[in-house]
């Protein structure tokens, strides 16, 4: 492991006359790293825009059997989806620490690395699909749904919880695949899931007349088939670079203390988006379904800005992985640039074509005039989501999961006040979102005063 100085710095490329606009000193003209990064976070977008299909078909085909439902699985979708997302250490610390293998020319160490983590997410997903089933009814009341929709979310936590480990197994197998460069197989897998889960859905919740727990048990199927494609392609892999295939304890122990950082991180993360959940939850079932709706579209543009984050975990772990600092931070100014301008062109889009999609989600006119005003909202925050989805991505795959936990807790401390400040005075839903803004704007801070320094550029085939 090499540390890089402080001083002197690394000039950064692209940086241009003062008399720039800040745009354009943000994306600088054309760089060859651009078809790098274009290689991979393409392919990145269209697996991670697959992926939120699975929320909006549940939503798409659940509302329409009333908002009780609805609103359920509002409820039990953001306490099964935080379940699930604790754990994507598996894909990003992964991706990281498999990516800086592939660097250093260890591909044998690189699918070591990525087997303990499949072993690890075997393990936890055993376990965490048992925690999700004994306690769903205790988690829906703690969430604070109201009886109309309270029963719904326990019966759709119920029909998920099998699922939990296939999901977790996707997730390792992703970051192997995405460590090792190869962002394309893990759209090809996505898309045909998303696919068919829609269908799938539609046929169990009413053709099959299953309802609610239909709809969690197409996703379960789907997932399931996901993850034994994966796990496939991943044997293979290994078996052919002739690494072994068995559990190895003290590399899933290794795996589990590499992603411990960014297990706080992502508590951090989904403890905002609980509470602001929480609070849409009080302000009655209305309110919360229409959250739900804005929400799952807010998880579809946040995944499609990842794409971004993506394309920095694999490339910054590579290049800190073959010791080349001057690339890694070359790559980290043109995501950045990226990030931005992806968030500015979201957001127009969400505000452009709000009129085609605006009653899909329910047919309730309360559920849609809520959802209108809180979509322009979420609309102003994507250039901001852009920038500090990239940032987060770029820190993860130099492995600097210990600032990003530290982070996470100051900016969970900032966005509490604001949300229980939402919910004390009975603001609104617009009013929480504005102040969800506070939160993005938080992030923004601490990323962007880590990335101006140079403690997060160490090389080497490990950060430790």
């Amino acid at each position: 492991m090499v540390t890089v100085p402080t001083t002197p710095a690394s000039p950064r490329p692209g940086a241009g006359p003062a008399r720039r606009s800040a745009a354009r000193r943000l994306v600088p003209r054309p760089s060859p790293l651009d078809a790098e990064i274009l290689r991979l976070a393409v392919p990145a977008f269209g697996a991670l825009v697959a992926e939120p299909l699975f929320v909006l078909a549940d939503t798409a085909v659940v509302g329409h059997l009333g908002t009780p439902q609805l609103a359920g699985v509002a409820v039990a979708g953001a306490a099964l989806t935080t379940l699930v997302a604790l754990c994507v250490f598996l894909a990003y610390a992964t991706t990281a620490a498999v990516a800086r293998r592939v660097g250093a020319g260890d591909l044998a160490g690189a699918l070591r690395q990525g087997v303990d983590g499949l072993w690890l997410a075997a393990g936890l997903g055993a376990g965490l699909a048992v925690l999700a089933a004994a306690t769903a009814g205790p988690v829906v009341r703690a969430l604070g749904a109201e009886s109309a929709a309270a029963g719904h979310a326990r019966t759709y936590l119920l029909a998920s919880a099998p699922g939990i480990p296939a999901m977790l197994l996707v997730l390792a197998a992703t970051g192997v695949l995405r460590g090792l460069q190869d962002t394309r197989t893990p759209l090809v897998v996505a898309a045909s899931g998303a696919a068919v889960n829609a269908p799938l859905n539609l046929l169990l919740v009413h053709g099959a007349g299953l309802g609610v727990a239909g709809s969690a048990l197409g996703t379960v199927l789907v997932q399931a088939a996901m993850a034994a494609t994966f796990l496939r392609i991943v044997v293979r892999g290994a078996r052919r670079a002739g690494t072994p295939l068995g559990p190895s304890w003290a590399g899933a122990r290794a795996a589990a203390s590499a992603g411990a950082p960014l297990l706080v991180r992502t508590l951090t993360l989904r403890a905002a988006i609980l509470l602001t959940t929480w609070v849409a939850a009080r302000q009655g079932d209305t309110a919360v379904a229409a959250h739900q709706v804005a929400f799952a579209l807010w998880g579809l543009l946040a995944l499609a800005l990842d794409a971004v984050a993506i394309a920095g975990q694999a490339l910054v772990g590579r290049h800190l992985g073959a010791g080349d600092v001057a690339t890694a931070r070359a790559a980290t100014r043109r995501m950045v640039g990226w990030g931005a301008v992806s968030g500015a062109v979201l957001g127009a889009l969400v505000v452009a074509l709000r009129p085609a999609y605006d009653g899909w989600f329910s047919p309730d006119p309360a559920v849609q005039a809520l959802l209108a005003g809180v979509l322009l909202v979420a609309a102003v925050q994507q250039p901001v989501a852009g920038v500090v989805f990239a940032l987060d991505g770029v820190l993860i795959g130099a492995g600097d999961g210990r600032y990003l936990a530290a982070a996470g807790v100051v900016t969970l401390v900032v966005y509490a006040p604001l949300a229980l400040l939402v919910a004390a005075t009975s603001a609104g839903l617009s009013a929480l979102w504005w102040a969800f803004g506070g939160f993005m704007l938080a992030r923004l801070v601490t990323l962007v005063l880590r990335w101006r320094s140079d403690a997060w550029l160490v090389t080497g085939a490990t950060r430790a």
